[in-house]
């Protein structure tokens, strides 16, 4: 066991390159695949000003809400899926929860209710599941996914009653949720008028702007994801760059410094200012698609700067990371990517989980 515990958690950093106007290009299926994002930075070299195109973009991103004390068989109610499950995409996930700790869940825009329950709720409630990934040898876990779109769950039917019986009369659960909902031409404040008789709050995300100075960055190949020595760097050494980038470590490698040693990747090029931009909340695919595009258009007019990142942390609680795929804690609860958008519209997508999680599609 001492053994186990001095070892490093294993990290996995999966990578693919590919071309954003490529007919089968996947990056946009991979952003929607991940649904609960709880931050949002983008860096551009080279960039003192950002475009007001991408200012009234970031400025779109929408309110997402904050429902309190909210009962899970709420999501079960024929109304509910009628309105928002049917219509649209909804995005649910429990507010403050420990996924290794406590009760979880969570809707997902393809209309999947998630329950993540310890042992003695997933025997109360009777509801069938499977024992988490995650749990060891003995079983202290598991995982139910209730279909709120199939077809057979109906009102009438026998599945739906039982599952409605099971969640607000035998084994009642109740959170605080972070909740939106995307439609074309709907408005996501129906969540609002919805959950009226429930304590809701709009929230908006909050967005930072940041010029860096003088930002030593590795020079890349968008046709060398392993990077050639002394003449471009590889994806694995561009994306821890650009974590310290993004948490503000020093890059000096100074022998005074007791924080850090670490520095920037060779070859490298110092630029004179960067734009750093950084959006944290509850926040959709798809306007993380639309902010994508507009990135992406950054170099429709001629750039000094020869590529721009978009990176997008998930939440570390969520019963999910990519699709249905299981997520778990262990010592940091990671599920991230992180895009690389070059000036020919090439890209590099680089997808990371922690230790707990299954690996990125």
């Amino acid at each position: 066991p001492w053994q186990r515990l001095r070892q490093a958690p294993r990290h996995l950093l999966v990578c693919e390159r590919g071309h954003v106007r490529h007919e089968r290009s996947r990056h946009a299926a991979h952003v929607r695949d991940h649904a609960y994002n709880c931050g949002v930075s983008f860096l551009i070299p080279e960039c003192g000003i950002l475009p007001e195109v991408l200012k009234s973009t970031i400025a779109d991103l929408g309110e997402y809400y904050l429902v309190k004390n909210l009962s899970v068989h709420e999501f079960v109610a024929h109304e509910f899926i009628d309105a928002f499950v049917k219509k649209g995409s909804c995005y649910a996930l429990t507010y403050n929860t420990k996924i290794d700790q406590d009760n979880t869940a969570a809707v997902l825009p393809n209309g999947k209710l998630i329950l993540s329950v310890d042992k003695d709720t997933y025997e109360e409630l009777g509801l069938q599941g499977r024992p988490s990934r995650y749990s060891g040898k003995k079983v202290m876990r598991y995982i139910i996914t209730i279909d709120l779109a199939d077809s057979s769950f109906h009102p009438d039917s026998k599945k739906h009653n039982r599952v409605l019986w099971a969640l607000k009369e035998k084994k009642p659960l109740e959170f605080d949720f972070l909740m939106a909902w995307h439609s074309a031409g709907a408005e996501g404040s129906t969540l609002m008028s919805y959950f009226s008789k429930n304590q809701i709050r709009a929230l908006k995300p909050k967005i930072t702007f940041s010029t860096l100075r003088d930002l030593q960055c590795p020079v890349l190949q968008s046709n060398e994801l392993q990077g050639q020595p002394e003449e471009s760097c590889g994806t694995e050494e561009l994306f821890e760059w650009l974590g310290a980038v993004l948490n503000q470590v020093s890059l000096d490698n100074k022998s005074s410094s007791f924080l850090s040693t670490y520095c920037c990747p060779q070859p490298s090029v110092v630029v004179e200012k960067a734009f750093l931009c950084t959006i944290t909340g509850f926040i959709i695919p798809e306007k993380i698609i639309q902010l994508l595009d507009q990135l992406c258009c950054y170099f429709g007019e001629p750039k000094l700067a020869y590529w721009l990142t978009l990176t997008v942390h998930g939440f570390a609680d969520s019963p999910v990371s990519w699709r249905e795929s299981e997520h778990g804690f262990h010592k940091g609860g990671e599920n991230l990517y992180n895009f690389v958008i070059f000036r020919n519209l090439d890209y590099w997508l680089q997808m990371a989980v922690g230790t707990n999680d299954d690996c990125p599609p």
